[in-house]
């Protein structure tokens, strides 16, 4: 059943498969270009569509007037001349065709048309801006356009073609199922549905998006666990009589804030650094630093995440429960100290996606 699945996403850094530099020179200067269309596009489509939205808001004065943003040939009073997505497939296409395979374009024209209709709501009462994408935006393409999919011959990585580019992965130790999940799509046990590829300070990584079952759990819907975020215990969770406290705030706060002091320590010392490339070498520290920040907190969340749902799981628990956790997070927005070191939405992201993973309903309050 379609129910039973779900899209998961693997983060796979590409090489260009080759040895001379002048084609991996060309490719990614081509890879490069082909993002800065992208951006432009993206902001061009949300302007678009927000224009059309807001189009009946420009005929006040004429209370005549008629209107629908829809095709004129399908709807009565309609008054475009294609559908709303192909609108915007269409300036996309006077503007860019021949610049950039129109797969791409296609993808985005109709990611950005979902992502519209799917927020439209929330910037009509005021609750959210319209987006604005900024220049790193991953360029989205179709699963078949990936082609020649196969083993390398050291037989520790794949390589496959993306509009004519030679693409090789680099899985480096992969403590992860990356490896075995790309051997399943070659083998055709798992599905590669439209991925995303993202230039990152010059690399090149695969946004895979995979298609995969559910875990199948023996859960009970008549088991509620119950948990609580907070700074004290990063998770408190309650199933029937027991309960349970994942992490500590000296493991996660007093050592993220250490990390911080140390940043600060840093940056006061920039300025007597070796240069020799300008700020960037004298920054590199401080954004070594950054990154372990950022590590740090990824990876407790994933362990805080993966033990709830363990425990859930454990208990057979079919629904999870966050309380009061729209509360806590207006809190947070007051208080600088929980705004900038706890990541609610971050550990409530990963939660959603486990829980969904599992079989088990996420409510938050």
């Amino acid at each position: 059943m379609e129910n039973n699945k779900m899209i998961i996403t693997r983060k796979i850094q590409l090489l260009i498969d080759s040895d001379d530099k002048e084609v991996i020179k060309q490719a990614k200067d081509q890879l490069y270009n082909w993002q800065w269309i992208c951006f432009r596009s993206a902001n061009m489509i949300m302007s678009h569509h927000f224009v059309q939205e807001q189009v009946k808001d420009f005929f006040y004065l004429t209370e005549e007037i008629k209107l629908k943003i829809a095709n004129e040939k399908k709807v009565e009073n309609g008054i475009l001349k294609l559908s709303r997505q192909s609108t915007t497939y269409r300036v996309l296409s006077n503007h860019f065709k021949g610049q950039i395979p129109t797969n791409i374009l296609n993808n985005l024209n109709h990611t950005l048309f979902s992502n519209f209709n799917k927020e439209k709501s929330a910037y009509w009462k005021g609750e959210k801006s319209l987006r604005n994408y900024k220049k790193n935006i991953p360029m989205p393409f179709g699963s078949e356009v990936i082609l020649k999919l196969a083993r390398t011959p050291d037989n520790k990585n794949f390589c496959f073609t993306l509009f004519k580019i030679p693409f090789r992965t680099y899985l480096g130790k992969d403590r992860s199922d990356k490896k075995l999940m790309l051997d399943r799509i070659l083998n055709g046990t798992l599905k590669l549905c439209a991925s995303t590829i993202q230039l990152d300070q010059g690399k090149v990584f695969l946004l895979a998006a995979i298609q995969i079952e559910k875990e199948q759990h023996q859960l009970d819907t008549a088991v509620i666990a119950e948990a609580s975020l907070s700074l004290e215990h990063p998770i408190t969770v309650k199933i029937g009589a027991s309960e349970h406290k994942i992490g500590n705030k000296e493991e996660f706060l007093h050592r993220r804030l250490a990390i911080q002091a140390v940043i600060h320590r840093v940056k006061k010392a920039v300025t007597f650094n070796r240069g020799g490339h300008g700020i960037k070498r004298k920054k590199k520290c401080v954004e070594d630093y950054q990154h372990q920040e950022k590590r740090y907190v990824e990876y407790k969340l994933h362990v805080y995440s993966r033990k709830l749902i363990d425990l859930c799981v454990k208990h057979g628990a079919a629904t999870l429960i966050l309380v009061n956790q729209g509360q806590k997070e207006e809190i947070a927005k007051q208080d600088p100290l929980l705004l900038r070191n706890w990541s609610y939405y971050s550990l409530k992201d990963k939660i959603n996606y486990k829980a969904e993973k599992a079989g088990i309903q996420l409510i938050v309050e």
